[in-house]
């Protein structure tokens, strides 16, 4: 189990999709704590700018971790990362296969 926390304020639409980009790239189950960083003035002095932030239990920070490669690096050098989730997020995705046009009645379909 994976234990972090989030320094978070209310409404952090960034903060959201960190933690769901946490939960898509950990090789184990992920807890996060949420920090409201706007009850407490020394917090919002600290993080105010710099959230989304990401803390591990021995207190190492990740801030503005929405970078997919840097939260895989942050999270490799703990062990946490699922490389094979990082390489289907960076790979772009596949084009679909062209299909042919058919007419009937005048009108063009594609097939």
């Amino acid at each position: 189990m994976i234990y972090l926390r989030l320094y978070t304020t209310l409404g952090c639409h960034l903060c959201a999709q960190l933690e769901g980009l946490v939960h898509a790239l950990v090789n184990d189950d992920a807890v996060v704590e949420h920090i409201e960083i706007s009850e407490d003035d020394t917090l919002v002095q600290r993080y105010g700018v710099r959230i989304p932030v990401l803390a591990d239990c021995d207190g190492d920070e990740l801030d503005r971790g929405l970078d997919p490669q840097r939260l895989g690096e942050w999270l490799r050098r703990r062990g946490w990362l699922d490389e094979a989730a990082l390489a289907a997020w960076l790979s772009p995705p596949k084009a679909p296969k062209a299909t042919a046009a058919y007419q009937r009645g005048g009108r063009r379909y594609l097939g």
